[in-house]
């Protein structure tokens, strides 16, 4: 009872200390975000610059839910409270330098660059094996002849699948000029996915062509 008690008058303290004013009424933006209360915009001062939001320092106008869940747990941001507002300034003015306006120097990539670039993807891609989990069909799973027959899938595998996933699983961009597959994978199974590049990429040595090693298993 005596921590309920004092919890009680910590809250009702800083209710009646610390507010806000409102073109109506007085009203406290901690209240807010402690309740959970459905308002417009509650007024932050940013400690930390957040891109499409505002630098360090300045106030600011976000929804309750975004300062109670984001800004406020990782003390991104604080009331705009006069004391948080005058603590803000003052240790900016400490540990902060005003930021410089710095010239910013726009560096051209060059054919040489791009080339080195395309080699390295393609030697990422050629060294890799793609991992892709899919159901099987049921239906002629059970009317297969034998175990030795291959597993179909439900769903077959295009090549806009594969494209997503190089992107997703190893980093890679790639288009579907990139991609030589003349018909959809259809069965469980290991692949090798023909890859075509611009004739200037260089092969590994003993290389007739980039492959791009895709393994399809279940789910």
């Amino acid at each position: 009872m005596a921590y309920m008690q004092y919890g009680r008058n910590a809250l009702r303290k800083v209710i009646t200390d610390t507010s806000v004013r409102s073109n109506d009424r007085v009203v406290n933006p901690v209240l807010y975000a402690s309740q959970g209360l459905r308002f417009r915009k509650l007024e932050v001062v940013l400690t930390t610059s957040i891109e499409k939001l505002g630098k360090a320092g300045e106030t600011v106008k976000v929804a309750p839910g975004h300062f109670r869940n984001h800004l406020m747990p990782k003390l991104l941001a604080v009331p705009n409270i006069e004391k948080y507002a005058y603590l803000v300034r003052e240790q900016r003015k400490i540990y902060q330098h005003e930021e410089e306006e710095a010239e910013v120097k726009v560096v051209k990539e060059t054919k040489e660059d791009k080339l080195k670039e395309f080699e390295k993807a393609a030697r990422r891609l050629d060294n890799s094996k793609l991992v892709l989990r899919r159901f099987i069909n049921v239906e002629k799973f059970r009317l297969r002849a034998s175990k030795e027959e291959p597993i179909e899938l439900r769903s077959p595998i295009t090549k806009e699948d594969i494209i997503a996933e190089v992107e997703r699983q190893l980093s890679v961009r790639i288009t579907a000029d990139n991609v030589h597959l003349p018909s959809p994978l259809t069965t469980f199974g290991e692949y090798e996915v023909p890859l075509r590049f611009p004739k200037s990429i260089p092969l590994p040595e003993g290389k007739v062509q980039w492959t791009l090693a895709v393994k399809i298993r279940g789910k």
